[in-house]
């Protein structure tokens, strides 16, 4: 086995800190006393206080929960089924097509799927707003939740579902007792790295959305364009916090998903 030398030691340092300072200024100036962004005044909590009264971005940051919390229960339901067709029935009409068109928008430009959303929405005559929205994010979210319930379904023991069904066992049955719990943390990690790509999605939500509908992190965009400020770096850094809780519980759950699939 080759040394982890110098260079490569220089190299992944390298790595990290082209992704992460500029996350980890940010989270630092958010707690800058100073109004001027680039001036540090001191370490000060007040620009989190000053959130709780800032009411359009909480108004946001409520409207792109409850879009979050949504768009991902449908997209994990809808995924799920999808990878249930995919996994049991390796032999349909059509199996190819309907594959490539739930995984496509894992590949599509999010321009393009936030456009073809629009146009649908208006050839449809659908008032855009909340539901369209979350129609929206369900749809470029169910590919990721497909794959993640399909990578578990292909490691799954189907000789336990069938030891149900000669029992006597009704295929809801097996399902509720058998395939659910076994595949519940595939399940969940979908729904978190679903309410993930909600949280932080900017796109595809200024294509769909209409009056009255604004999320966060359009919000945020509109503020920034007039100036960042310590508060505006608070409410990225509870963002990035939010983020960082879910991608880290949703990886948990997987490695425990594998390692129970062993």
């Amino acid at each position: 086995m080759r040394r982890f030398g110098a260079f490569h030691l220089a190299a992944l340092v390298a790595g990290f800190a082209f992704l992460y300072l500029p996350i980890i200024a940010l989270v630092a100036y958010s707690f800058n006393a100073s109004r001027l962004v680039t001036v540090w005044g001191g370490f000060s909590t007040h620009w989190y206080g000053a959130l709780l009264n800032n009411q359009p971005l909480l108004d946001a940051a409520w409207l792109t929960i409850r879009v979050a919390l949504v768009s991902a229960t449908l997209a994990t339901i809808l995924g799920t089924l999808a990878a249930l067709a995919l996994t049991r029935y390796l032999v349909f009409v059509g199996r190819t097509l309907f594959s490539g068109m739930v995984m496509a928008p894992l590949v599509m430009p999010e321009v393009i799927t936030g456009l073809s959303l629009l146009l649908l929405f208006v050839a449809g005559d659908v008032e855009r707003g909340y539901w369209t929205v979350i129609i929206a994010h369900a749809t470029f979210s169910l590919g990721f939740a497909c794959i993640v319930v399909q990578a578990r379904l292909a490691g799954f023991d189907r000789s336990l579902e069938e030891a149900a069904r000669d029992l006597g066992a009704t295929p809801f049955e097996t399902f509720a007792t058998v395939t659910l719990p076994l595949i519940w943390p595939a399940i969940a990690a979908a729904w978190m790295l679903a309410f993930t790509l909600s949280l932080d999605d900017l796109v595809i939500a200024s294509f769909t959305t209409g009056p009255g509908a604004t999320t966060l992190p359009m919000r945020l965009y509109s503020a920034i364009r007039l100036g960042v400020t310590p508060e505006i770096n608070a409410a990225c850094t509870i963002m990035i916090a939010a983020v960082a809780v879910a991608v880290i519980g949703a990886s948990l759950l997987m490695k425990r998903d594998a390692l129970a699939g062993r």
